[in-house]
């Protein structure tokens, strides 16, 4: 052997054959693990710089906006319902309303309804934690087409498939709402009293918007037939031209509104 390699043998550990043949102890088992998870943890931190963070798990508010898109809605009134929730949604108030929550953060969907089993969502689940999301949620509602335009009016249906969109939301939420706008009284489906209580006994919060245009005194049925829930009212919007006006103050009450009770929720999530 020439003198370099026999220099780069003495630099060698020298392994006898009884190491060879032993088995390793638990220590050195430990500690060739332990090695092998710190020789990986460059690369790990590598993937979670590149991956994107998951936001958080929960959010303050789910809240479903179901329409009204039966046989007494014109194609004029809808618009300017629909125009409504859009710019009530552009409405900087809103915004600092979700930014006063605790995680800052609400998930929004919008169904349009009409009869018992006549429902459509228009806008899927959309978390709104910024003036970008909520502009992009405001365009969504904006740009959503009227898919139904008669089969009745079916409030209880209304509410009974907006608690299925609450169950599958993908988020926990401290709060969760449902949101009934209509000009007209429940007319076909089951008793809405009978959803309502339904929803209430699930936890969930129901609010309305009754729009007055055809039934002056729809604001009555909603107040004592269909809202109920935890600290649960009724704005009515005198026409569909007031639409906008009324629906704004609705939601920054929605949002805005905190419940002690819900200290648990967070703890979990944060």
């Amino acid at each position: 052997m020439s003198d370099r390699k026999e220099a780069t043998a003495n630099r060698l550990p020298r392994v006898t054959d009884a190491r060879l043949d032993a088995k390793p102890s638990r220590r050195q088992a430990l500690v060739g693990l332990s090695g092998l998870v710190l020789s990986g943890a460059s690369a790990a931190a590598l993937a979670q710089k590149a991956a994107p963070r998951k936001g958080p798990a929960g959010v303050d508010l789910l809240l479903v906006l179901a329409v009204d898109a039966s046989g007494s809605v014109s194609e004029d009134r809808f618009t300017l319902q629909r125009q409504g929730y859009a710019k009530a949604f552009r409405n900087p108030r809103v915004l600092r309303s979700i930014r006063s929550g605790m995680l800052g953060a609400i998930g929004v969907t919008m169904v349009q309804w009409t009869g018992p089993d006549l429902h459509v969502v228009v806008v899927p689940w959309t978390r709104v934690d910024s003036k970008a999301s909520l502009d992009a949620l405001a365009a969504k509602i904006d740009n959503s087409p009227r898919e139904l335009f008669g089969g009745g009016t079916s409030i209880s249906g209304a509410i009974d498939y907006s608690r299925t969109l609450l169950d599958a939301a993908p988020w926990k939420a401290a709060r969760r709402v449902i949101d009934i706008s209509g000009d007209g009284y429940n007319s076909s489906g089951r008793f809405v009293q009978s959803a309502r209580d339904d929803a209430v006994k699930a936890g969930i919060v129901i609010n309305g918007l009754p729009i007055l245009s055809l039934a002056p005194d729809l604001d009555r049925h909603f107040a004592k037939d269909v809202i109920g829930g935890m600290g649960a009212f009724s704005i009515p919007s005198p026409s569909y031209e007031k639409f906008a006006e009324a629906i704004q103050r609705k939601l920054i009450l929605e949002i805005a509104s905190q419940d002690a009770n819900k200290k648990q929720y967070y703890k979990s999530i944060l």
